[in-house]
């Protein structure tokens, strides 16, 4: 067992490693890119061999080297039986009173933090941030259903396809929000809108 809680990242590398098969690397992150970014987001490469190596020394996961006599031979990993078992632990909750804060749902929303600072952009830029997200939001949108295409009828994924179509319908809901979020700019008056004033609610010297 590791000495600490393990960061959800590293059981998302692991978990990558749950479905049959050894794979590299840079097939896991061609994984994470087709299916934990839409609604995980897909760690980096150097992410992802950190957490290899976190998970080696814990003895999750075993690597080897396809073709040692080779200068540049890959790297394939494979989960372990204590790793699919920790694995199996942490997907039923068995995370610990400790790592319950790490299960909260945070929003981080770029777009819609400059939208709140619009009393300092000009109108047409803003509506074009909002513009270029929504076309952005449009293409991922296709993306997760050309993922669940090539994921139908694969047995081994039928939890993935899940999680694809609740990505799927995230998607519909945030192009309809951005779509109010252009609506509700468009109805603003030419005025500023009081740029300046404190936003309601802010605390005040009065």
């Amino acid at each position: 067992m590791p000495t600490s809680p393990l960061p959800p990242t590293a059981w998302a590398v692991l978990g990558l490693l749950s479905f049959p098969g050894e794979r590299t690397g840079y097939e896991l992150k061609k994984w994470a890119d087709a299916s934990l970014r839409f609604f995980y987001g897909a760690p980096a490469f150097s992410q992802i061999y950190a957490e290899l190596r976190r998970l080696e020394r814990l003895g999750y996961v075993t690597s080897r080297r396809s073709g040692p006599e080779e200068p540049r031979a890959k790297r394939a990993y494979a989960i372990t039986p204590a790793g699919r078992d920790a694995l199996a632990d942490w997907a039923a909750g068995g995370t610990g009173a400790e790592d319950a804060a790490a299960d909260a749902v945070t929003l981080r929303h770029p777009v819609v933090l400059r939208v709140w600072l619009g009393h300092l952009a000009a109108p047409e830029r803003l509506r074009a941030l909002v513009e270029e997200h929504l076309a952005r939001t449009e293409g991922e949108l296709k993306e997760v259903r050309d993922a669940l295409a090539r994921a139908d009828g694969v047995e081994a994924w039928a939890h993935p396809q899940i999680a694809l179509r609740w990505s799927e319908r995230h998607l519909l809901a945030e192009v309809e929000l951005t779509r109010g979020l252009l609506a509700d700019l468009e109805a603003l008056p030419p005025a500023d809108g009081g740029a300046g004033q404190p936003p309601p609610d802010s605390p005040t010297d009065g």
